[in-house]
């Protein structure tokens, strides 16, 4: 292997902030270089940044990794996604390649799944409403009835790893629970009744949350007649990606209410444009795409990542299961 300056065998491009200190110590330890770039700095930031130090590999965080970036390091061998969700790598330019690009699975699935219950239950006790009352000299306590979690239903799009931690996690707190999932078969599973019926889960559900990857099929999957089928007395939490809702849709359902309230971890587009409309419509709670940012998933995302980039670049091992461009297995 040919060694770069300063002695490293490999240097690694990181797009976002910095990684985990085990993970770092890791690619060091191996020889590896970490450089890091601020995911959002746009594209010919990242395609410089490639370019100039003729990566071997790039560590994505933030930031969109379209052809451009892929291209701009002859060098460059594998993409590690700090994270699960590969909608902001272009799957296509890395295979035509023949790079590979895996995925950290499961890392951040406890982490997802608690906030998905966070702010099921911030929504339905109408928390940052009565806050807001008090905070600003009200104290609305004689007139006020507040929800029941115990016996509401909560209502799962995808029912992967994440989807299923948020299910039991609702169970616990005496939830009935429900899944969307159009690859498996309807039915029990885990307490939590399953169907390929999405109308039925938005009808049926009081908080429909979405944990489901960002595809051409999932891309808009709920517009303004989904969100009516969830109607007036219902929720809708989005800790997956913003693609999935149509936020024109949601910021009319808000403002009409069409919906009680939605909480939204991720957008179409981040950050999202300050003067995005929805942003300030009616009982909306809006969190920076942190539901993966706790301590130990941060930890996990990073290993993760960082092992798979090593097994590629010293062996040319890799764990089929992490895998996005299904086209390069074996």
């Amino acid at each position: 292997m040919k060694d770069l300056e300063g002695g490293h065998q490999w240097t690694v491009l990181v797009t976002g902030a910095a990684l985990d200190q085990a993970a770092a110590e890791l690619l060091a330890a191996k020889g590896a270089k970490v450089v890091n770039i601020d995911g959002y700095a746009g594209k010919d930031a990242l395609v410089a940044a490639a370019r100039d130090h003729q990566v071997d590999a790039l560590l994505v965080r933030q930031g969109k990794i379209d052809a451009d970036v892929i291209a701009a390091s002859d060098r460059l061998r594998v993409i590690a996604k700090h994270g699960s969700g590969v909608d902001n790598i272009d799957l296509a330019a890395a295979s035509a390649k023949g790079i590979p690009v895996l995925r950290a699975l499961s890392a951040n699935a406890q982490s997802v799944a608690e906030l998905a219950i966070s702010l099921t239950v911030t929504l339905l006790k109408d928390i940052p409403g009565l806050h807001h009352a008090v905070t600003a000299g009200g104290w609305p306590k004689a007139g006020y009835v507040g929800r029941d979690l115990a016996g509401a239903v909560f209502g799962v799009v995808g029912f992967g790893d994440i989807g299923r931690r948020a299910a039991r996690l609702a169970q616990a707190l005496g939830m009935q629970t429900m899944a969307f999932d159009p690859v498996m078969d309807e039915g029990l599973c885990e307490g939590t009744v399953v169907t390929r019926d999405l109308d039925r889960l938005l009808r049926e559900s009081d908080v429909v949350s979405l944990h489901c990857p960002l595809t051409s099929k999932t891309r808009g999957l709920i517009g303004a007649r989904e969100l009516g089928l969830i109607g007036t007395r219902g929720f809708i939490v989005n800790t997956a990606r913003g693609g999935i809702i149509d936020e024109d849709a949601l910021d009319g359902a808000l403002r009409s209410g069409a919906i009680a309230g939605a909480a939204l971890d991720s957008f179409a587009q981040e950050p999202p444009p300050k003067d995005l409309p929805l942003l300030q419509a009616p009982h909306l709670i809006a969190t920076p795409h942190i539901a993966g940012a706790s301590r130990s998933a941060l930890r996990n995302m990073a290993m993760q990542s960082a092992t798979g980039i090593l097994n590629y670049l010293q062996d040319q091992v890799l764990d089929q299961a992490t895998l996005a461009n299904a086209e390069l297995s074996a």
